[in-house]
Formats: structure tokens, C-alpha cells, sequence
């Protein structure tokens, strides 16, 4: 595939999340949500929002590109399509920062073809904030080129990293052991419950490092292509114990001293 039509994509898909956006912001804005159910636990909670967003995006991507396999959160059996392309997308990543009213939430949506993710976009409706990518180019905010990540941590001392934690208690007593092994050793570490914005803000060198375990495709599809085109590297977390698979994103001078720490 030439660049012109990856960046048709992307147009493609920047259209589907600003579109998203506005309806969550207008929900967000609107008050609490009411019609929420549980998930894989108690804590994992799918609204309303999530649904409508999800269908608005679906149907965007469906009418232009009906040969197009679709993978997502919400009921996102992967729809089999012709094309050798799939959509993959998180309609509201931080549903818990979104149904308790913190502003930390986003719309992620990327398509991949048989090499991997080709383009991806992570929109905050409320920052006002778009972060593209399109494979082999340098990522943007707001359609405007950002630097390359990883140049402030130069040490481990040095580094702010963003985690995130799992639904599950057993799976987060077991996390829990990894951050007090690490707190010690970096500059701070942030949870703020999104694991797409997390990314996106990692790619434009707001963190050093990103891990998270038990994280699903669409939540880091468009994410991981941010960082790898902003110069990071993202490494499998093998699971361990307790612990699940997972991912690491971080500059490569980090990446030996933050991967012995991650078990």
C-alpha cells in the first residue's frame, strides 16, 4: 500500500474518532451516565457511551469501507472482511475516568494490514488533542510533527513511567510487587486509567516508559505505532506468576534496566 492511501486511512479514521469525540464530550458534559453494566468484573464497567460511540464509529468505518474486517471493545467480535484490512478500536478508553467524571479518557482507532498497524489516531475530545501515526513517518499532534521521544530520561533515575493497573485483585496484589520494586528506582510514576492516552503522551515525551499488563488490542494498536514511529521500542511483557502478558514502551537506553525490573 502507497502512502496516499495510508493517509486516506488515517483521514479516514481521524473523521471516526472527532466524530466519536464529540458525542462522548456532549455526554460527559451532559452528567453521569445511568445505563451501566459490569463486565469481566465488578470493576470493569461498559456505559452506554461506550456503545454509542462505538456504533457511530463502526457505521463511518462500515459505509466507506464495507470490505473492511472491524475489531473492537464493546460486543467486538472480529467481523471478517475481504480487503486485508482491520480496524481496530477502543470507542472510549477510561470508561471508569469517564462514568466518575475525570477528564482522562479518549477515543483510539487504528487499521493494520498483514505488517502490522499501517495508521492510528488517539482523540481527546476534551483537551482538544489528536495524535496521529502512519507507518515509517514521524508521528503528529494536532497535525503538527512531533519531536522524537525518549530524550530526557537519560538514566533510570531520571525516568517518569505511566503504568496501569488490571480489574482483576489477584492480577493487581501481583502489579503491586512490581511498582514497589520501581517506585524506588525512577524519577515518579503516573496512573491515570487510560492506557491509549498513556501512550499518546508517551510518544510525544510527556513519559519515558509505558507498561501496562492484561492490556487488550484496542487499547494499544494506535498507541504502539505512535511510539515506535516517535523512535520508542515496544517489548512483549511475557506473563510470569500472577502476572499476564503485557507491553512495554520506552526509549531504548531505558529498555535493559526498566525490563529487569518488570518481573
Amino acid at each position: 500500500m502507497d502512502g496516499t492511501e495510508a493517509h486516506e486511512l488515517l483521514a479516514l479514521a481521524s473523521e471516526a474518532a472527532l466524530d466519536a469525540g464529540a458525542l462522548l464530550r456532549e455526554r460527559f458534559e451532559a452528567g453521569p451516565e445511568h445505563d451501566v453494566t459490569a463486565k469481566s468484573t465488578p470493576t470493569d464497567l461498559v456505559s452506554e457511551a461506550d456503545l454509542v460511540s462505538q456504533h457511530a464509529i463502526r457505521k463511518l468505518i462500515g459505509e466507506r469501507r464495507p470490505h473492511d474486517s472491524f475489531l473492537a471493545e464493546e460486543g467486538g467480535t472480529d467481523l471478517a472482511g475481504s480487503s486485508g484490512l482491520q480496524w481496530v478500536v477502543d470507542p472510549l478508553d477510561g470508561t471508569i475516568n469517564f462514568l466518575f467524571g475525570i477528564p482522562h479518557w479518549c477515543v483510539s482507532i487504528a487499521v493494520k494490514d498483514d505488517h502490522g498497524t499501517l495508521a492510528g489516531v488517539i482523540h481527546d475530545p476534551l483537551a482538544q488533542e489528536t495524535f496521529t501515526a502512519v507507518r515509517g513517518e514521524p508521528p503528529t499532534r494536532n497535525g503538527r510533527t512531533m519531536a522524537a521521544a525518549g530524550g530526557r530520561g537519560a538514566s533510570l533515575a531520571d525516568a517518569l513511567v505511566a503504568t496501569g493497573f488490571a480489574y482483576d485483585a489477584q492480577v493487581r496484589a501481583a502489579q503491586g510487587e512490581v511498582f514497589e520494586r520501581l517506585v524506588s528506582r525512577v524519577r515518579d510514576i503516573r496512573r491515570f486509567g487510560s492506557a491509549a492516552l498513556d501512550l499518546a503522551w508517551t510518544a510525544a515525551g510527556r513519559y519515558d516508559a509505558f507498561f501496562e499488563r492484561t492490556i487488550k488490542p484496542w487499547d494499544i494498536a494506535a498507541g504502539v505505532l505512535l511510539c515506535e514511529c516517535a523512535g520508542l521500542e515496544a517489548h512483549e511483557l511475557p506473563a510470569h506468576g500472577e502476572l499476564p502478558s503485557g507491553i512495554l514502551v520506552v526509549a531504548p537506553s531505558l529498555a535493559p534496566s526498566l525490563l529487569a525490573l518488570m518481573v
